[in-house]
């Protein structure tokens, strides 16, 4: 911050006054869409430029007018609105705001202001400048820990904060050149008019870069909602199909085995036909629970079907036979009862495992077989089989595959693996 004075000639002022009511505007303006959208960060960013604003028209119309405790509380109020802006960018990645960083600028210049009182106009720039160039490294500090977006598209978010910090810097750095060609006075003032354009400037483009941001968000976000069953909250078939793809690759280029499963509550259809939908609708968001509670973080699981699930583990056999049984298990003893009548609660579940080279369609193809087998065996049984790498064109073409073990039950083998 500049100290306050009446040296300013009627265009700089000027230029402060559009700087202030441009940052009334925009703030105005965020506060309106985080009412509308209910995204935290724009209130924080909002009120950040309300404060931003006050502080300037203050300063610009107040003039030495204001005293020195005035004049110390209006730049104390311009500081915590630079720690709003770095607050907001915490809220918007899901960070807690920093209190104490939020006010630790407008401390330091209050408490500079009585220890090192009267501080000379020289002492004032520099310390000002320094305080809010902090801030903007801060927050474009915060905006580099987003790592979910392209590079690409970060780098404006990132470059804008750093440069309105420059601009600050560029002045103090130049100092001493300044003093030795005796220009220091009419740098001074260039300075200033120079940071009031680019006050504006800072100010619409932080907005135009909120509102990418939260745009990208909005879009990433029904994106996900169109890759996720509403009632689970786990992946539809689409959204299984892309996850899985991009597993399968990594999983293959380290050379490392893979295990779909496919699970199907057993008698279903019954559950609906005496009880309704609703009932049947809880009992699927539980074997959802179920599931999830049983596997791994790092395991996909998806809902497919009506009760029909899978799972893509990045293990071999052996361990998605004992990660099956486990499921099963404890679906099979979650003591469901309606009306204080127990409901049987029971899957069935095939598994096809090999390299992550093979098809997924040769893989879902093989599980589906299993989960028929496991079926046909009596339900609420796992079995499971083992494929050879094999193309999707072998497949429809009637090749078939080398199972090095056929769709046989593995209850014992998970049991003794247990």
């Amino acid at each position: 911050m500049v100290s306050a004075g009446t040296t300013l000639s009627l265009d700089i002022s000027t230029l402060y006054l559009v700087a202030a009511l441009v940052a009334l505007l925009l703030g105005a303006m965020l506060l309106f869409f985080w009412r509308q959208q209910k995204i935290a960060a724009l209130g924080w960013w909002g009120s950040a430029y309300l404060l931003g604003s006050a502080s300037i028209a203050l300063w610009t119309l107040g003039g030495g007018a204001l005293g020195f405790e005035l004049s110390l509380a209006v730049n104390a109020v311009g500081f915590i609105a630079c720690g709003l802006v770095w607050d907001a960018a915490r809220v918007f990645h899901g960070r807690a705001p920093g209190i104490g960083g939020l006010v630790a600028g407008a401390a330091l210049w209050v408490a500079a202001s009585f220890l090192f009182a009267p501080l000379t106009a020289e002492m004032q720039m520099t310390l000002g400048a320094g305080i809010v160039a902090a801030y903007a490294a801060l927050t474009a500090a915060e905006l580099a820990r987003e790592r979910r977006k392209a590079m690409r598209a970060r780098w404006p978010a990132l470059i804008v904060p750093l440069l309105h910090g420059a601009v600050l810097m560029l002045p103090i750095i130049l100092s001493d050149i300044m003093h030795t060609q005796g220009v220091a006075t009419n740098m001074r003032g260039l300075w200033i008019a120079v940071f009031a354009a680019e006050l504006v400037l800072y100010a619409v483009g932080t907005v135009f870069i909120i509102f990418i941001l939260v745009s990208e968000r909005v879009v990433a976000a029904h994106k996900t909602a169109a890759s996720m069953d509403p009632l689970t909250g786990l992946l539809n078939r689409r959204g299984f199909s892309e996850a899985t793809a991009r597993m399968m690759e990594r999983e293959a280029g380290a050379g490392r085995p893979i295990t779909v499963m496919i699970f199907d509550i057993d008698h279903f259809k019954s559950v609906n036909d005496r009880f309704g939908h609703a009932t049947g609708d809880e009992v699927l968001k539980l074997f959802s629970e179920t599931v999830v509670d049983n596997l791994r973080a790092t395991d996909l699981i998806g809902r497919v079907g009506g009760e029909e699930f899978a799972a893509l583990l990045p293990c071999g056999m052996d361990e998605a036979v004992t990660a099956a049984e486990r499921v099963r298990e404890a679906f099979q003893d979650s003591g469901v009862a309606i009306d204080d009548e127990p409901l049987a609660t029971t899957v069935s579940i095939g598994l096809a495992g090999g390299s992550a080279d093979t098809e997924l369609e040769v893989l879902m193809a093989s599980a589906d077989t299993a989960l028929y087998q496991a079926k046909r065996g009596g339900r609420n049984q796992v079995r499971a089989i083992v494929e050879q790498p094999l193309s999707l064109g072998q497949a429809r073409c009637g090749v078939p595959g080398a199972a090095v073990q056929p769709a046989v039950d593995l209850v014992n083998m998970a049991q003794a693996n247990a």
